[in-house]
């Protein structure tokens, strides 16, 4: 039986693939590389649509795993169905924590220091001077404490932080300190300045920011969304920040991308990424080294790295 291989990248580009192996490029254009039916390992293109990335896995009769390029997996969860038992789903846990918790603190920073407002300045030649918040002394929430979260965590480390907390599905200990539980979040919102978002996007985090958690959130708070826009109630957002009694700074949204027209462009106090917490000069190296070592395993039938869930369990 052929065993082939879809990968994102041309096989020459990776250091290290194992040899017995047919390995066929695919980036989700029209034509497929080979017929889906043979292969065995499905590597999900990078930062295409669900449809794209969704679309051969109907004929993938004898596929054995499916490796998103992604830290989610919410974009390819429809078809798992369709494929054989015994299917390991796995994500790219150790790809993105640097590239995204850079940008989690770049937005943090942006947004407090007033960055946008002294590049419209900027533009107009004003000179907008004037005291801004420091992160300095703020107290910070991170809601979804996986490798991301960690990350993000390590990189506010030397900012003099007054206080930083961590919640999770479940509670746990950790070498930085004490997970609480999600059932903690509504008597711990008020107490914090800067609440950052980096969950998976699951059944029980879909609207996960709702009225009554935006409520909660201390005046003046700062919302940071590294996660999945619909975790967040557009519309809840919308109706805060025009009060003005919060802001936030957004590397997602719901819907996404955001149309032309959509109120959330203009709406006060937000600053707005368009999903570029992954794509940076770090994903391809270590997207490289992930691909490598997981089919290293696949081929000496070791035990793959990062496995979501398996079909039919």
């Amino acid at each position: 039986m052929t065993s082939d291989v879809w990968l994102p990248f041309h096989a020459d580009e990776i250091d290290g693939l194992p040899k017995g192996l047919n390995y066929r490029f695919w980036d989700g254009g029209q034509e497929f590389p080979a017929d889906p039916a043979d292969c065995v390992f499905y590597v999900v293109p990078y930062m295409k649509p669900s449809a794209v990335s969704q679309r051969p896995m109907a004929e993938m009769t004898s596929v054995r795993t499916v490796q998103t390029l992604s830290a989610g997996v919410d974009h390819v969860l429809p078809s798992l169905n369709s494929l054989p038992p015994g299917v390991e789903l796995c994500n790219a846990r150790g790809v993105h924590e640097a590239s995204t918790a850079e940008l989690a603190l770049a937005l943090i920073l942006a947004s407090l220091r007033g960055i946008p407002d002294f590049v419209r300045g900027q533009d107009k030649q004003e000179w907008r001077s004037g005291f801004r918040p420091a992160l300095a002394d703020k107290s910070v929430l991170i809601v979804g404490y996986g490798s991301i979260g960690s990350a993000i965590e390590d990189r506010l480390a030397p900012f003099e932080l007054a206080r930083v907390a961590r919640v999770a599905r479940s509670a746990r200990a950790t070498a930085r300190g004490p997970v609480r539980p999600l059932t903690e979040l509504p008597s711990l919102l008020p107490e914090f300045d800067v609440v950052i978002l980096s969950t998976p996007l699951t059944d029980s985090t879909r609207g996960l920011v709702d009225a009554g958690f935006l409520s909660r959130m201390k005046d003046g708070a700062l919302l940071v969304n590294m996660a999945r826009g619909p975790v967040v109630d557009t519309d809840a957002l919308l109706g805060e920040l025009k009060s003005g009694r919060i802001t936030a700074a957004l590397d997602v949204t719901d819907p996404e991308p955001l149309p032309p027209g959509h109120p959330l462009w203009h709406a006060p106090g937000v600053l707005i990424s368009p999903h570029v917490g992954g794509p940076t000069s770090a994903f391809w190296p270590r997207a490289k080294r992930l691909l490598a070592d997981q089919l290293t395993r696949f081929v000496n039938r070791e035990p793959l790295r990062n496995v979501v869930l398996t079909t039919g369990t």
